[in-house]
């Protein structure tokens, strides 16, 4: 395990014991929380994007922000559903947030899941054309942000008002390097071999949109072969990466109890569901002691296959605890798999 972050989901809302009670809490403990992150060591900070819900919804702020508080971790998202994006001006706050960065910028972006709006996309102003999917469009998209992004021409030159210059050009500014760090986030072994075949690296959740009845970690490192297989065969120049998330809740006090021995008795296995139409299989939790967490997680095979682990924290809980869960991670089970502080 060469890199360890964290991954949050951003949510605020005024439940109870919630310490993210406006927008404006997540924001800004997202990014206190990054800089505690990279004083212990960590190697990453990562932000889920979710529209229509009390969740982060637009990073580059946010991402630039952390960018100039920080000076070594990555900073990234897990994912950007690419059905709602513009993609050439996305490719402009992708590439202003990777220079603020000095190069840390890592994108997560993928089709998107399951969305609390009907027809989300839509409402932003992007349908699919005739023929399309959704899946279709967020592809599109992503075909055109992926152009934009190493330079290539896009736009008509007026050459009244280009300096003279006939041609294409390309939206500004661009960040060389950013185009080898984008990840797809793929649900299947399928989807992992396109984004391999395309140059992307995999970023793979605590869900797979199919089952083969193997248990859920498996599943994943067989979907992690077959994408450094398909890199292989496509002879890319660079070297790919692969991320897991994982929810891992270590209990070392009495406040860990009260929130997460719950979860050690219910999420301690895999579930089987069905999510937008297809059979799922989402991977266990684990809480536990912090020898007992480093034991489960040294077997289990993706995490071991995987060159990122990114840690999902409750984010609700505040910067203190999630800083201190955090630093019970790095210091008593990240280093049983291999990890030393940056």
């Amino acid at each position: 395990m060469e890199r360890i972050g964290f991954l949050s989901f951003g949510h605020w809302g005024p439940g109870q014991g919630s310490r993210t009670r406006t927008a404006g809490d997540a924001l800004l403990q997202a990014i206190d929380l990054s800089v505690a992150a990279e004083e212990l060591g960590l190697d990453g900070a990562f932000f889920r994007v979710h529209h229509f819900a009390r969740q982060q919804a637009s990073p580059f702020p946010l991402l630039s922000a952390i960018a100039a508080r920080t000076t070594r971790i990555e900073i990234g998202t897990g994912v950007i559903d690419m059905r709602y994006e513009n993609p050439l001006y996305m490719a402009e706050e992708a590439a202003a947030a990777d220079l603020i960065s000095s190069g840390r910028l890592q994108l997560g972006i993928s089709r998107g899941s399951p969305e609390p709006a009907r027809q989300g996309a839509a409402a932003f102003g992007y349908v699919p054309e005739p023929g399309e999917t959704d899946a279709d469009m967020a592809r599109r998209h992503t075909a055109l942000f992926r152009k934009a992004i190493t330079g290539a021409g896009v736009a008509e030159a007026d050459p009244r008002y280009a300096g003279g210059a006939v041609g294409l050009l390309p939206v500004q500014p661009q960040s060389p390097g950013l185009a080898e760090r984008i990840w797809w986030g793929a649900g299947t072994r399928k989807t992992a071999v396109w984004a391999a075949e395309l140059g992307m690296n995999l970023m793979s959740s605590t869900l797979l949109t199919e089952d083969t009845g193997v248990p859920f970690h498996e599943l994943q490192a067989e979907q992690i072969q077959l994408f450094r297989d398909a890199w292989a065969a496509a002879g890319h120049e660079h070297t790919p990466r692969v991320s897991v998330s994982r929810s891992v809740l270590p209990i070392v006090d009495e406040e860990d109890s009260r929130f997460f021995a719950g979860a050690a008795l219910r999420d301690g296995r895999d579930q089987v569901g069905v999510i937008d139409g297809l059979t799922a299989r989402f991977g266990k939790s684990y809480a536990g002691a912090p020898d007992v967490l480093a034991e489960q997680l040294a077997a289990d095979t993706a995490v071991q296959e995987a060159d990122t682990l990114l840690l999902t924290v409750p984010n609700q809980l505040g910067v203190d605890f999630n800083a201190k869960l955090l630093g019970t991670i790095a210091r008593d089970i990240a280093p049983a798999l291999g990890w030393s502080p940056g």
